[in-house]
């Protein structure tokens, strides 16, 4: 797959009329396990999106994102398995502004404002519906989940500390 991403929900935008259209998909077993290796969980048991797509002119679209996953992770002390269940809504606007042939003579184009309220740019209608709801699905993960009733312990302080391997060599230098 070309752009890196374990799956795939290609959607070609000049399909879009008036009425918009809405996309549901649920991910196959292959997907999933695929998905999992990407995000770095241990298991990706559910993931259901659905995109509801609006063409609001010829070349801007809008797209509203429903997103649900059940996930297992490792909890950060014990290592036993921690299921989260995940969801998200979120929008992405979208602009379509092809590539333009140039001529050599032209000078470049302007530099694109990178705001958080600009569309984000398109240079193909064939847009990859999958690609939002893999990065939200990062974003919504839990770096350091935890098991319930789960806590720290640090060692006691009665406890004699692990010898530094540096002041072994320490010890060799000093004898030279």
């Amino acid at each position: 797959m070309s752009s890196g991403l374990p799956f795939s929900r290609p959607y070609n935008l000049n399909r879009l009329r008036s009425v918009g259209d809405v996309v549901d998909f649920s991910a196959t077993d292959e997907e999933k396990a695929a998905l999992a290796g990407f995000v770095d969980v241990l298991r990706v048991e559910n993931l259901f999106g659905r995109i509801a797509l609006q063409n609001v002119s010829p070349n801007r679209f809008q797209l509203e994102f429903s997103l649900a996953a059940d996930i297992v992770q490792a909890c950060v002390v014990s290592l036993t398995d921690v299921a989260s269940h995940i969801e998200r809504n979120f929008a992405r606007d979208l602009h379509f502004s092809p590539p333009l042939r140039r001529s050599k003579d032209l000078p470049d184009p302007p530099e694109v404002s990178l705001q958080d309220d600009a569309p984000e740019e398109i240079e193909s209608l064939n847009y990859d519906l999958a690609g939002p709801l893999i990065e939200e699905l990062v974003l919504a993960i839990e770096p350091y989940p935890r098991a319930p009733g789960v806590e720290f312990q640090p060692p006691a302080e009665g406890q004699e500390a692990p010898q530094n391997p540096f002041a072994v060599l320490k010890g060799l230098k000093s004898g030279l």
